[in-house]
């Protein structure tokens, strides 16, 4: 897992009504039991952990986001663009 995993990971679980252990790339997003007022939540943390903005004018991007990696693959690549370390 590159060095943004992680740190998604525990964006995810923290906002989870019941964390669970076992998240990895492959898991789905609708399998975490995230409720929809709290997936704002999780936009802004991972905006504010990575100093990028997730841009919300394109419908078709924030349907990618079905995966734990499809979300890693994108906040890696808007952290790229921007040039902030990964490591925020």
């Amino acid at each position: 897992m590159s060095d943004v995993a992680p740190k998604i990971i525990e964006i995810l679980k923290k906002h989870m009504k019941e964390p669970r252990d076992d998240i990895g790339l492959e898991t789905k997003l609708e399998e975490l039991d995230i409720e929809s007022l709290d997936l704002a939540m999780i936009v802004f943390d991972i905006e504010d952990s990575f100093g990028i903005e997730i841009p919300y004018n394109a419908n078709e991007e924030v349907e990618d986001f079905k995966t734990v990696g499809s979300v890693v693959d994108r906040v890696s690549a808007l952290v790229d663009a921007e040039g902030t370390p990964a490591t925020a």
